[in-house]
Order: C-alpha cells, then sequence, then structure tokens
C-alpha cells in the first residue's frame, strides 16, 4: 500500500468515528424526529454524511442536502457514497420543513462569511447542530461571520478550537461536545499546538513541603504609590493570600502610611536603589496605584537591575503608545483599553494580536477579559475561560497581579505563572459567589491554590495509569 493510500484509509476510519460520535451525540439530546444534514463538499460534509448514515440505521427519517459534490476519489465522497439514503434540493424550504438541521457544510476552516444562499438556508433551520463549528463561526478567531441564532450542540473532535472557547463565537455554539475519535498521538505530536486551553496540568504549581521557609516560598516585591494606595494594597494581599513567603512594600517616604495595614506587611523606606541590591528579592510588581511620574522613578532601575518585572495599571499607562518602553519587563497584565493604548485596536483576532504584542516587547502578555489571553513571546498562547462575571470589579486586576507575582517567586516560568495566576483567580472568582467584593477574592485563594495542585496530581496519576496500561 503506497503512503497516500494509507493515508486516505486512516483519514475515512478518523471520519466514519467522528460521524458516529454526532450521530451519538445528537440521538442523547434529541428524541427521533424529522433530520436534515447539510454537507459541504469536504471532510466536514463527509463527516454529516457518516453521520446520517447511523441516524437512519438508528431509525430516524433523515435527508442529505448537499451544497456542492465531494471531490472525486476522496474520503468525502467514499463517505458519501456509502449513504443510501434519501437526498433533497440544498433549499431553505427544505430547511423548515425538518424538525433538525445539522450544519456539515464547512466546519472550522473558513474565514469568511458563508454565501447568501447557505445562510439562508440556515436561518430558516428551527434547531441547529454543528459538525465541528457553525459554518459561520471563524474556528481560529471565534469571529462570527454572519449573524444567526445559537446553535443547541456542536460536536467537535480531538480538542476544542479557538473558536468555541473566545468571544462572540463560543455564545453560538451551544452545548460543546468534545468527541475522542481515536486520532493517533503521534498525529497529535506532530501538530505541535501552540494554542492551549488554560487548566492545571498545563503549568504545575509548587506544592508545599516540610522543609519550606519564607524565602523558598519566595518573596514579592511591590513598589508603592502615593495617590492609590489601594490597589498596592490589594495587590500585596493578593500574594500573601495565595502564597507568597514575604511580601514587602517598597513605600519611601509614603512609608508611615502604608505602615496601618496589615501586620505581616513588611514597609520599606530605604531608596529602591539600596533594595534592589538584596538578591533575596528578585520579582517585583510595579503599576499597580502608580502614577507615570512614580513609574518613571521605578520601573526602570527595576529593569536596569535584571530583576523579574511585572508591570501593570500604572506602567502600562506610562507606556502607552510606546510599548517599547516595557522592553525587559516579564509579564504585563492589560486590560482591553490598556492593550489598546499600548499596541492599538486588536481587531477580531486576539489570538494574533497578543501573540504578536509578546513578540515585540520579549515579554509575556495577559490580555484581561471574558477569556483572558495568555502569550509568550515564542508563540504559545493559553486561553483561559475558568473565570466569574464576579471578577468584573475594580481592583480584581491588582488581586491577579499579586497572585501571579507570588507565583514568579515561587521559581514558576513565566508564561506558567501567568497562566496558573489567572486560572487560580478566576477559581476564587466562582468559589467567591454573586456580587463579591475584591478583597473577597483573597479567602479563596489559599483554596483555589490547593484544588489546582489536587488536579494536576489527578492527572499525572490518570496519565501514569494509561501509561501503565499501553505497556501492558
Amino acid at each position: 500500500m503506497d503512503e497516500m493510500a494509507g493515508r486516505s484509509v486512516g483519514i475515512i476510519a478518523l471520519m466514519e468515528r467522528a460521524g458516529w460520535a454526532v450521530a451519538r451525540a445528537i440521538r442523547a439530546r434529541f428524541a427521533p424526529c424529522r433530520v436534515l444534514v447539510l454537507c459541504g463538499p469536504g471532510n466536514n460534509g463527509g463527516d454529516g454524511h457518516v453521520a446520517a448514515r447511523y441516524l437512519e440505521r438508528a431509525g430516524w427519517p433523515v435527508q442529505v442536502a448537499l451544497l456542492a459534490p465531494p471531490r472525486e476519489g476522496g474520503p468525502a465522497a467514499e463517505a458519501a457514497a456509502r449513504f443510501s439514503g434519501r437526498r433533497v434540493e440544498f433549499s431553505a424550504e427544505n430547511a423548515a420543513r425538518a424538525d433538525l438541521v445539522v450544519d456539515a457544510i464547512f466546519g472550522a476552516g473558513l474565514d469568511r462569511a458563508p454565501s447568501d444562499t447557505v445562510m439562508a438556508v440556515l436561518r430558516a433551520s428551527r434547531r441547529l447542530v454543528a459538525v465541528d463549528l457553525p459554518s459561520f463561526v471563524n474556528g481560529l478567531t471565534g469571529a462570527v461571520l454572519a449573524e444567526r441564532p445559537p446553535y443547541e450542540v456542536s460536536v467537535t473532535f480531538v480538542r476544542p478550537k479557538p473558536g468555541h472557547v473566545l468571544y462572540p463565537g463560543r455564545t453560538l455554539c451551544g452545548e460543546v461536545v468534545c468527541a475522542d475519535i481515536g486520532m493517533p498521538s503521534d498525529c497529535i505530536a506532530h501538530a505541535q499546538p501552540r494554542i492551549f486551553l488554560n487548566r492545571p496540568g498545563l503549568w504545575s504549581i509548587p506544592a508545599m513541603t516540610a522543609q519550606d521557609h519564607k524565602y523558598s516560598r519566595g518573596v514579592v516585591s511591590l513598589c508603592a504609590g502615593r495617590v492609590m494606595p489601594g490597589a498596592t494594597r490589594l495587590a500585596a494581599a493578593g500574594a500573601r493570600a495565595s502564597g507568597a513567603g514575604l511580601v514587602r512594600i517598597s513605600a519611601g517616604v509614603s512609608a508611615e502610611a502604608y505602615r496601618l495595614g496589615a501586620p505581616g506587611l513588611v514597609i520599606d523606606d530605604a531608596p529602591l536603589e539600596a533594595l534592589l541590591e538584596d538578591t533575596r528579592r528578585n520579582v517585583w510588581l510595579c503599576g499597580p496605584g502608580l502614577t507615570p511620574d512614580e513609574v518613571e522613578d521605578t520601573l526602570p532601575l527595576l529593569v536596569a537591575s535584571k530583576k523579574c518585572v511585572l508591570a501593570d495599571a500604572g506602567a502600562l499607562g506610562w507606556a502607552a503608545g510606546a510599548p517599547e518602553k516595557l522592553r525587559g519587563v516579564s509579564v504585563i497584565t492589560p486590560h482591553i483599553g490598556e492593550f489598546t493604548r499600548l499596541f492599538g485596536a486588536p481587531g477580531d483576532d486576539l489570538v494574533c494580536a497578543v501573540r504578536s504584542a509578546a513578540g515585540r516587547i520579549g515579554a509575556v502578555v495577559l490580555l484581561k477579559g471574558a477569556v483572558s489571553v495568555i502569550a509568550a513571546p515564542d508563540g504559545r498562547v493559553a486561553l483561559n475561560d475558568h473565570a466569574s462575571p464576579a471578577l468584573a470589579t475594580a481592583g480584581s486586576g491588582d488581586t491577579l497581579a499579586g497572585v501571579i507575582g507570588t507565583l514568579l517567586a515561587a521559581g514558576m516560568p513565566h508564561w506558567d505563572a501567568a497562566c496558573a495566576g489567572a486560572w487560580l483567580h478566576g477559581e476564587a472568582g466562582l468559589r467567591a459567589g454573586n456580587w463579591p467584593i475584591v478583597e473577597a477574592l483573597d479567602a479563596h485563594l489559599g483554596d483555589a491554590r490547593a484544588e489546582a495542585i489536587d488536579q494536576a496530581r489527578r492527572l499525572s496519576c490518570e496519565t501514569d495509569n494509561l501509561a501503565v496500561k499501553r505497556r501492558a
């Protein structure tokens, strides 16, 4: 068997499993009804033909409408030939007659709006299920290419696509079912994915040990602001609550005011240049509560001292329109307004924009939002949807900065620390319930960290067990 024939057989086998997964998901969620499967000319249409065949075999009344014939001799053509049921015209009238319409037209691959003919058929459909993704949602960006009411279910394969996770596309996908179709692990490895869903296991948080002390857990230092001390205090509290060994605030002439705060904080009044000589204080937060002048007096010194610096809030405003001023920092955590003032409007493709920004300044960029996008300078991206609308409150970003500072101080790599910090912050928001004030998040950060460690440990055990089974 030649190489191309072997590859074709592999695709056909995967197509069979994908179509079966679609049919199974439909049967689990809907009572038997009249189904119309809309099939495009590519492999997505091949999946649709397989699903139609399995639904018909189960006794469901099924029709297939073909947008265009598949390429002769390809796997989609073979899947189409195996369906011997009824075919009807690809029309809005036929879609309106069906109780359930399966969209297997384009899937995740389309980056432009479908034709008016396609959209008329989809808009005439009463209930919709997508094979992979709705055909008008961009699989890479989540952009909605044409307006259409939401689908009830989207059945995807192997891994979710960015379009399932990113807004606004995720609002139209309905329930996302991710089916294991037996994709060979070497194929997944060969693909070398660069976009990840942010979960424990993607990174590992250091657990406590009996030999820990405050310096092994890490020191987080903050530059204090005179005008908005609350932001600095919130960041410091987030660092303490998430497990920092020691949190110190460089307050200068404002030291007396900060000493009225939490007793566990160390307040320094010495000049910043002197504090930077302490080699145990490698991680610094610069920006929460700071004015542009205060940033000008501190951030260049931190960068020149080769410290690990997280820049947020005031530091991002200081560099607005000139992001190269942030070169030398390790992590920045802008919201969409700060990002736009730094790098320009991101447009529809947030992943591309944040990835480009990270490469431009040589630092990890965490764009905060309903789905946070976290990019490393080497091109890796994580999408964090593990969060709660409860985090949409003033000061929440300061807490996040403190959490990431703790993880950096614990020795985590920069991108890992940003990803883990976003997840812990989101978990604390989920645990805090409805309408919490930002200080309430601190009470849940310890449990969030313990949950992340436990989930990563369980995942590691499951992987080890599967490896033993495979070897057996």
